[in-house]
């Protein structure tokens, strides 16, 4: 769980990293997805990476439940309605786009279902926008459900050359430019 506080019964940040108390992770990955996270205890990095005022870029990459059309991206494109809080949310227009090669990332486990007879192939989504659950929700309401999902990249901050488990250290200053752009 991206959390340090134990929850039923299943690892959280704290079973793999040894940071000062004061220092939280920023956004959430839910239970099944990998990727970025970005720890700190900077409340106003915090405030400004959370809070809707200030949007940034989020990239996604999805492994999808059966060879997504192009009708379906063209919709992730536009904006889908999906499910918030028990209300119905329409989301913002985004870049969604087939990667042509499967991308190169870390081996899952436990792995993915596989079904020799249904493809799963990998989307990219470029957000600006991050409600709970929202790229799950997004292709399941394009009819073709996540799979596997891995944040690469929030603004100018990736995993590339990065292994399950690595963490990197940024001073304020390159995390402020990164992120901020400041």
């Amino acid at each position: 769980m991206s959390q340090f506080s134990a929850i039923e019964n299943k690892k959280t940040l704290k079973d793999f990293f040894k940071v000062p108390s004061n220092v939280y992770p920023i956004g959430r990955l839910d239970y099944e997805s990998e990727g970025l996270l970005i720890l700190t205890n900077d409340t106003s990095l915090n405030y400004r990476l959370l809070h809707p005022s200030f949007s940034h870029e989020r990239e996604y990459w999805v492994q999808v439940d059966g060879s997504i059309t192009n009708q379906a991206i063209q919709e992730l494109q536009h904006g889908v309605d999906i499910m918030v809080d028990g209300k119905k949310y329409r989301t913002k227009k985004c870049s969604a786009s087939l990667f042509l090669n499967e991308p190169t990332v870390p081996l899952r486990n436990p792995p993915i279902r596989f079904r020799k007879e249904i493809p799963a192939p990998w989307i990219q989504l470029i957000l600006a926008e991050g409600k709970n659950r929202q790229v799950r929700k997004m292709t399941a309401s394009v009819g073709f459900p996540t799979l596997r999902l891995i944040r690469y990249r929030i603004e100018n901050i990736n995993i590339a050359n990065l292994q399950p488990g690595d963490m990197i250290s940024f001073s304020k200053e390159i995390i402020y430019k990164k992120l901020l752009h400041e």
